[in-house]
């Protein structure tokens, strides 16, 4: 089950340390092709780029490092009234059998089991992460030796690709937003070999690679993460800084240079206690509070107060990351996408199963929550009104 691809099956081959082995070092496992086959086939991706009005920049060309021009596989269209441009299959047929690859960006947003293991890894993981297809046939490479603003897990789902890892460059944990982007690569190689079907790959943030294709197809996907750094506490902490009074005020610009230092040193202090009293456990439980959901929809449960959910309704629990339940008095709450919510303390056990489950059906959700079916119904009608459950 690809809902389970990073938390159980990775875990099982890497072992229950995995989490602490991130962002550290190259990890590798065999999976086996039939682990990962659910993720994606042939079959999906053409009825994906036939369905979706897909083009550039979010599917793209690139060959030997440097972008296709669009022109060459795409032509100018208008839908609604807005220009757009059209992915012409000959045309993209042809770029391919040139040497061209293929990326599309953000397939967990297309693709419901690629989706599903995204979700998977952003609760082993705790943060954001999105997926990218890559596709090339022959010996050539869509990019040059480069290095990722963001971790990765490559997971290899059809043919094969060479990797060789390099290790960290001359600037240690780059960054997207940066203030040097002019590092090198270090010299050697730290991993090295063929990616096969089943087999994945995680390379940390900022760690330079090198990868080509060994001559005939090779299809893979790319789930890409981004840690939390010291960076995302300081820029947290400056939000905060406009609740002390004195960081409100004016600088003393007309004062005098004493004046200045003396103001500069109660600027540090005020500074310095902020920073103690917003730890990094702070930080990571805010970011848990804010943490997305999937856009989705559950009509038509969330509208039509007539619709009845019976016992072999689909139930689906919207979070990614399980909620945080707080008892309070005769009511019991939760924080999901940054709002917070507030039920009867009856709903505590539903609640609680749910997040255990995730998926599930009315009866089950019942049984295993120990409460009645109508009371299971009456919960659930009022979770799937607040984007909390998918019924189906």
């Amino acid at each position: 089950m690809t809902d389970r691809l990073f938390t159980e099956t990775l875990r099982a081959a890497l072992g229950e340390d995995l989490e602490a082995r991130l962002s550290s070092d190259v990890l590798f496992a065999d999976l086996g092709a039939a682990a990962v086959r659910p993720l994606l086939t042939f079959d999906d991706l053409d009825d994906i780029l036939a369905t979706r009005a897909l083009e550039p920049p979010r599917l793209r060309l690139h060959d030997k490092g440097r972008a296709v021009p669009v022109d060459r596989y795409t032509d100018p269209a208008e839908a609604s009234g807005v220009a757009r441009r059209v992915v012409r299959p000959e045309a993209l047929y042809r770029e391919l059998r040139q040497g061209a690859s293929l990326v599309l960006d953000g397939l967990d947003r297309l693709h419901p089991p690629v989706r599903a293991a995204t979700d998977d890894l952003m609760r082993l993981v705790r943060e954001r992460a999105q997926v990218n297809l890559y596709v090339i046939w022959g010996d050539s490479h869509g990019f040059d030796t480069h290095w990722d603003d963001h971790d990765t897990f490559v997971v290899q789902v059809e043919g094969t690709k060479a990797w060789r890892v390099h290790g960290p460059g001359s600037r240690p944990f780059p960054m997207k937003i940066d203030t040097d982007h002019s590092h090198t690569p270090p010299e050697g190689t730290v991993w090295e070999g063929v990616l096969r079907p089943g087999q994945v790959l995680h390379v940390p943030r900022g760690w330079w690679h090198t990868v080509t294709g060994t001559g005939g197809v090779s299809m893979h996907l790319t789930f890409g993460f981004t840690p939390a750094t010291g960076v995302d506490w300081a820029r947290s902490l400056l939000d905060r800084l406009h609740e002390v009074e004195f960081l409100r005020r004016d600088l003393p610009r007309s004062a005098s240079p004493e004046e200045r230092r003396k103001h500069h040193h109660e600027l540090v202090r005020h500074l310095v206690d902020a920073a103690e009293r917003h730890g990094i456990d702070d930080l990571l439980a805010e970011r848990d509070a804010r943490f997305p959901r999937r856009q989705s929809f559950a009509l038509p449960w969330a509208v039509d107060d007539a619709a009845e959910p019976g016992p072999d309704t689909r139930v689906e629990f919207v979070p990614i990351l399980d909620p945080v339940l707080e008892a309070d008095g005769d009511r019991v709450r939760l924080t999901v996408s940054g709002r917070r919510y507030g039920f009867p303390a009856q709903a505590a056990p539903v609640l609680t199963e749910l997040a255990r489950r995730r998926r599930t059906t009315v009866a089950g959700l019942a049984e295993g929550a120990g409460v009645p079916l109508g009371e299971a119904v009456r919960v659930l009608r009022a979770l799937v009104r607040h984007h909390l459950v998918l019924l189906r």
